[in-house]
């Protein structure tokens, strides 16, 4: 029984059920935007303060006591404050509105992202298609953006990240390809059940290839989401700010609220490809039973709730080795960024994924470690999962054929169709 419909069981008889949907939609979308607005505000301070630490010194420290913990809400004050300016040779409505584009992209991917078994605003079969399709299109509030602004920096620096992000998403959908090969579906919550058990079930960890190919899906996420070294369309040495150097306040606010959404997104989506999702190295709530489905509620619950935290702790790891890497790293020239894609991450990707089929059709039989320990996982092997649509669509009953002038009519009716 899903949220909205225990919500409405609860309702007078006269309500219409569309209240319960549209009262757990609300509450799946303030969730997720705070997942975004509290995440960026952490982000912000983390971004200081390890970069501060990589240059040997302290970092922010005056707000918030000696960690400086409230830099992020300081900073989120100051630019609510600011003037917000538009200048005179921009197209105002799409100056205005590339921002939102940009944001409400990096948000909606959000919907597919599972935090926990089961914990998802909206469970997709294609999930792992959808994110990326989604996460794509924050593009288009880079492109408009430099466009509107009427400079000629902001739209050089619109059409890097234009090729840019066009070039890196097809060895980012290569990298992809292959966890959804070994898994044999692209729903995200059945990927991150299959990791369940020790570490060594985790796909970095099932060969040489996938452990290759996940550094290769690293680099690109970090082109994907327009980060040093490859943040080409911001070069503050060449194109003062690049695609937002006329934007201020609020709006210029809105531009990296996406960006750290899309790092935490990009991480998360690694997290779940890769490295179990929810499932720790240690299958602790597993042995216990809390996780089997004739387990207790509340047991349950702690059990997902703890498997949340796990997942959060990894994609924030993420996030800060993207942090790391930008303080490290110099950047690179736009030539150097295609060169990387193109010679570099699309063969690399190519041949992981032909490495992987390989290496899958000479094991083909052997079940990987951990799926059928009796632990109760839930996880299936490789090559045995069946999306739950085609179980339904399979064991429905076939419909009993008609005859005589209504069959007819049904066949005159689909050859028209």
């Amino acid at each position: 029984m899903t949220m909205a419909e225990i919500f409405n069981s609860y309702m007078p008889a006269w309500m219409p059920d569309a209240v319960g949907y549209l009262a757990v939609a609300g509450l799946h979308c303030f969730l997720l935007i705070n997942v975004v607005a509290v995440g960026a505000l952490v982000f912000i301070w983390m971004e200081r303060k390890v970069s501060g630490r990589i240059q040997d010194r302290l970092g922010p420290t005056r707000v918030g006591g000696a960690f400086g913990w409230l830099q992020g809400l300081a900073d989120g004050i100051k630019l609510i404050a600011k003037e917000d300016v538009t200048p005179g040779q921009a197209d105002r409505l799409l100056f205005k509105l590339a921002p939102y584009i940009s944001f409400a992209a990096s948000y909606t991917a959000f919907m597919a992202l599972p935090f926990s078994n089961g914990w998802v605003a909206q469970s997709v079969n294609v999930g792992v298609f959808f994110i990326l399709a989604v996460l794509g299109i924050e593009v288009f509030g880079v492109i408009l953006a430099g466009y509107a602004s009427g400079s000629k920096w902001s739209l050089f620096g619109c059409m890097r990240e234009a090729a840019q992000v066009v070039s890196y998403e097809v060895p980012l959908g290569l990298c992809v390809v292959i966890p959804v090969l070994l898994s044999g579906t692209m729903n995200l919550v059945t990927i991150g059940n299959m990791q369940a058990g020790f570490f060594n079930n985790w796909w970095v960890f099932h060969d040489p290839f996938t452990f290759v190919v996940f550094w290769v899906y690293f680099t690109c996420a970090v082109a994907s989401v327009n980060r040093a070294p490859f943040d080409l369309a911001e070069a503050e040495s060449e194109l003062v700010a690049g695609f937002h150097t006329e934007y201020s306040g609020l709006r210029w606010s809105v531009f990296f609220m996406a960006e750290y959404g899309s790092m935490f997104l990009v991480g998360g989506l690694a997290a779940i490809l890769f490295f179990g999702g929810w499932n720790g190295p240690i299958p602790i709530f597993h042995m216990l039973g809390w996780t089997a489905p004739d387990a207790h509620p509340v047991l349950h619950y702690i059990a997902n709730l703890f498997g949340c935290i796990n997942f959060m702790t990894k994609a924030s790891l993420a996030v800060i080795v993207m942090i790391w890497v930008r303080w490290t790293l110099p950047r690179l020239r736009i030539d150097q960024v295609m060169a990387t894609c193109l010679k570099y991450c699309v063969p690399l990707a190519a041949i992981c994924f032909l490495g992987v089929v390989g290496w899958s059709v000479l094991m083909q039989g052997v079940t990987p470690k951990g799926l059928d320990d009796g632990m109760g996982t839930g996880a299936v092997p490789a090559g045995n999962v069946r999306e739950t649509w085609v179980v339904e669509e399979a064991s429905a009953p076939a419909p009993e054929k008609e005859s005589g002038p209504v069959a007819l009519e049904t066949a005159s009716q689909g050859g028209e169709r």
